[in-house]
């Protein structure tokens, strides 16, 4: 998870300082900043647009929770969590009931002044009231108090002048690089309609959707000079499991189509090549087989193939800025043992690079940089982080230290940052990375992934998703499809326990992302687990006995620690696991626990068998990505970073009893797709591009996974990617009941990293003179 970071906007709501990016409010004497909910801090925003105005229910429900059927509850807790954030630190608890008043059969009125503050170019130095505030949420210092006034030598006073005037420089610049997003946002803020673009519908968001059909729109690239942008797009033709690349303008203008796959096949990643005559594209066929593919931008000519793909595991491809190769990620099909390389597209040559790394590791999505000095990747995309490594070859440098799950990126014009889509909760969001100093900072828009940035214009394309997922039962005997524990929220993570009566989820039903427990049937007995903030990166783990389950959660700090839950009593116990930063933990024979770790440091991870009684380390396995018991036969089933199969080992994790049950299944990448039913069978959830949700089910015979039996659940629905169950009869899956995904456009707001540069110069100049 990132850390608290700067926004681009921050208000004084009375005494309260808050910040919209990172959704904290801060009052004068409280111990620190109390972050609430999106939904909850969209409240906010609605009601700050006119102090002392009653805002109805109807109105806040309908702008903060748009395309959705939210109850009055969701609406109850998002104002209860904004009156705790206000009476943080006062004596008594009316304080937030004073700021915000219910007005009976009205709605809600904020009750204080609204200032909107200037961005914080350096929050970490700046002070309220004596007490230092969270980097990313600091007020505008204030004004102290004169010291007396003394003789000062002449070249003291000469110095002074100079930091004068290079405050004066700053103000300078902050107006002009900063002061059109401060007016944007301060108008988006108390007036939605001064911020919009030209037209009678108001806009309240700093980009606008380019793209109007249905389905999905995927992997936007943009021509260089920013006014076309390709992309892929589902239900081409009217068929719903028909992709292609589509072309358009990037002023809203009807597409056309480019590619013409046959039936069946999936087209993705376009790449517009330097001089905006070519686009490169991957080709998925029903029969397996995968083609990286050429065509002319303007849609004349044939396609021509470059190079074949079958086999490969989250294939990545971009060009040289000179347009004479591709550069490639690792491809994984047989062999392809090489990580970044290079192909001549007219002569069909490759090119390894030269440069350090680990064996097994996958470097995706490579792009070079605007100066062409650097190779941007992520590696291991699937717990992964960005890094560089100098066009020529070398040692690599790794940029973030997150871990996490990353959703496509792309360099800024000045080649000095990196703009990357995370999951953050249940959506997923655009941070910035600056490359020397590995800072993230929270661009604020949500629902937002796969940015692709013009280096000329600076302008941005990305995927706007915003899906609703509900958990399902379903029956193979019998064909019955249920759906559990009805909502209008993102339900996820479904996880069953071994009594096949209970079950908990994540989901942001109420507002806020959550860990929700019910039992199966009896929708009545559902709800959340109170005062725990799930890790969406790894599932819940039940006891043999389904009397509690583990799950890794968020502290105050958004470190990771691991919880058990007794859902009967309520009871919440954090266990002091001693190692590092902990992804996952389950449960084992007697007394034992099993607990990913993640290095941040250095990447990757390892597997630990622990004594619960003492802590004490029985064995280790490093590079496992997910892990699961085998009660009915003892034995731990886990995948791993560096390759597609399942493994097996014994409780106590020795080297000799490790054995490799697939080379296939699961995948590297979809290490969270497979489930353990108590009775050993396992069930692996994947996509085609015939079946956009297929599930697959297997047995373990004499050492390997033998099929079972396969079924398309959902040729046109997508399922959530991070965990689901298998009890030997039915599958409980998350489905996407409300989905699809649009294009979105606007600059790159990247003025705060500027104004952050321009503040640490002059604090230098400043210690200099003094």
């Amino acid at each position: 998870m990132p850390p608290d970071v700067p926004a681009p906007l921050r208000l004084r709501v009375g005494e309260a300082l808050v910040d919209l990016a990172t959704r904290e409010i801060l009052m004068p004497d409280a111990r620190g900043p109390r972050r609430v909910t999106p939904k909850a801090i969209g409240v906010l925003r609605v009601l700050a647009r006119a102090p002392g105005a009653v805002v109805g229910r109807n109105e806040l429900l309908a702008e903060v929770w748009r395309d959705t059927l939210p109850t009055d509850d969701v609406l109850t807790q998002a104002i209860t969590q904004l009156r705790k954030a206000f009476g943080v630190g006062r004596i008594g608890t009316e304080v937030g009931k004073r700021y915000i008043e219910t007005i009976a059969k009205g709605g809600y009125r904020l009750t204080v002044p609204v200032e909107v503050l200037a961005p914080d170019p350096n929050p970490a130095l700046q002070t309220t009231g004596g007490l230092t505030t969270d980097p990313g949420f600091a007020a505008t210092p204030a004004t102290t108090a004169a010291a007396t006034p003394t003789a000062r030598p002449r070249n003291a006073v000469l110095q002074r002048g100079l930091w004068l005037l290079a405050t004066a420089v700053l103000a300078l610049i902050s107006l002009v690089v900063g002061g059109l997003w401060v007016t944007w946002e301060s108008a988006a803020l108390l007036n939605p309609s001064a911020a919009a673009a030209p037209g009678p519908a108001p806009v309240s968001r700093p980009y606008r959707l380019i793209t109007s059909a249905t389905g999905f729109a995927l992997s936007p690239s943009l021509s260089p000079d920013a006014s076309m942008v390709a992309y892929s797009a589902s239900g081409v033709g009217g068929a719903a499991q028909q992709t292609a690349i589509l072309v358009q303008t990037t002023s809203s203008a009807a597409p056309r189509i480019l590619s013409r796959p046959p039936r069946g096949a999936l087209d993705d990643l376009p790449a517009w090549s330097p001089d905006g005559r070519e686009i490169a594209f991957a080709r998925w066929e029903v029969d397996g087989a995968c083609r990286v593919l050429l065509v002319s931008a303007n849609g004349v000519g044939d396609e021509r193939e470059v190079a074949r793909c079958d086999g490969s595991d989250l294939l990545s491809f971009d060009w040289l800025p000179d347009g004479s190769g591709l550069l490639f990620g690792t491809m994984t099909g047989e062999g392809q043992k090489t990580r970044l390389r290079i192909l001549d597209p007219v002569g069909g040559r490759w090119r390894n690079l030269d440069y350090a790394g680990a064996p097994g590791d996958l470097d995706y999505a490579p792009q070079i940089s605007p100066d062409g000095r650097w190779i941007g990747f992520i590696r291991n995309p699937q717990m992964g982080d960005l890094w560089r490594v100098p066009v020529g070859g070398g040692t690599p440098e790794q940029v973030t230290h997150l871990n996490a799950e990353m959703r496509g990126w792309s360099w800024t014009p000045d080649g000095t940052a990196m703009v990357f889509g995370l999951r953050v909760d249940s959506e997923a969001r655009l941070y910035r990375a600056d490359v020397d100093g590995g800072a993230v900072v929270d661009l604020g828009i949500e629902d937002a992934q796969m940015p692709s940035i013009s280096p000329r214009t600076g302008m941005m394309a990305f995927v706007h998703r915003r899906p609703q997922f509900g958990i399902y039962r379903v029956d193979w005997a019998r064909g019955d499809w249920d759906r559990l524990f009805t909502s209008s929220g993102r339900d996820s993570q479904p996880t069953l326990a071994p009594d096949g009566e209970q079950m908990v989820f994540t989901s942001d039903r109420a507002g806020r992302f959550e860990l929700w427990w019910g039992r199966i049937g009896a929708p009545d007995s559902l709800r959340p687990i109170e005062g725990v903030r799930p890790d969406t990166r790894q599932a819940p783990s039940w006891s043999p006995d389904g009397r509690s389950f583990l799950v890794t959660a968020l502290d105050a700090s958004n470190e990771p620690v691991i919880m058990e839950i007794e859902p009967a009593s309520g009871r919440i116990t954090r266990l002091e696991v001693p190692g590092g930063r902990p992804a996952l933990a389950v449960y084992g024979p007697a007394g034992t626990l099993f607990v990913l770790e993640e290095d941040r440091k250095a990447g990757g991870t390892s597997l630990i068998a622990y004594t619960r009684a003492n802590w004490q380390p029985l064995g280790r396995i490093e590079g496992v990505s997910q892990a699961q018991f085998d009660h009915a036969r003892d034995r731990l089933l886990y995948t791993r970073l560096d390759a597609s199969g399942l493994w097996a080992a014994s409780p106590s994790l020795e080297p000799e009893t490790i054995a490799r049950l697939s080379t296939t299944v699961p995948s590297r990448w979809r290490y969270r797709g497979w489930s353990l039913a108590p009775d050993g069978r396992i069930a692996y959830l994947d996509a085609t591009p015939a079946c956009w949700t297929r599930l697959s089910r297997y047995r373990i015979e004499t050492g390997q996974l033998v099929g079972d039996g396969q079924e398309c659940v959902d040729p046109i629905t997508r399922s959530a990617t991070n965990g689901f169950s298998f009890d030997g009869t039915s599958s409980y899956v998350s489905l996407a009941s409300d989905d699809g995904s649009g294009i979105g456009f606007m600059p790159l707001p990247e003025d705060r990293l500027e104004q952050s540069r321009t503040l640490k110069w002059l604090i230098s100049l400043r210690k200099k003179l003094s």
